[in-house]
């Protein structure tokens, strides 16, 4: 596939490009490309506790609250490992003892630039309140889980799912 060219139709909270593509045998036709940015995520877990520490919060793709992993995007002058720090700190309230990084994945990739950087970090105290910055519009409940019910949580989220498996081939 040979991408021929690429217009942006659409500027808001998220961008649409319109790419040109042709195919090895001839064909033309186009696509739509979302360009998101790319995100962190962390399965994060207390051990001074021994429980894993999740996010509850409003997602406008499903249009209702999700049980899922830390999570934010990276800005542009930003590494992935400090995002992630900030992230869990933002939304938890932790500093992070320990992280380690678990995969980058695509969310979406037949249509979406985004990459998210997958993380486990192992947190100790909590300096700060959590539940998001409410100058981003977030609004984040803090559920906490031990590892029977993390195990036992039926998550639609694909982040949560690839950390919790890569938890569980640890354990």
């Amino acid at each position: 596939m040979q991408i021929t060219d690429r217009k942006r139709v659409f500027t808001g909270h998220y961008k649409i490009d319109e790419l040109a593509v042709r195919a090895p045998n001839g064909q033309e036709f186009t696509r739509e490309q979302f360009i998101f940015g790319n995100a962190v995520a962390a399965l994060v877990f207390d051990t001074a506790r021994q429980l894993y520490v999740l996010t509850r919060q409003f997602r406008y793709g499903p249009e209702r609250e999700v049980l899922e992993i830390a999570a934010g995007m990276i800005d542009h002058d930003d590494t992935p490992d400090a995002t992630v720090r900030r992230e869990i700190h933002e939304e938890l309230g932790y500093e992070v003892d320990a992280l380690t990084h678990i995969a980058t994945v695509y969310s979406t990739p037949g249509a979406s630039t985004e990459t998210i950087a997958i993380y486990y970090a192992e947190v100790s105290r909590q300096t700060g309140p959590g539940g998001g910055m409410a100058g981003e519009n977030e609004h984040i409940d803090i559920i906490t889980l031990d590892w029977d019910a993390l195990t036992a949580e039926l998550f639609q989220d694909a982040k949560t799912l690839v950390a919790v498996q890569w938890a569980r081939l640890r354990r």
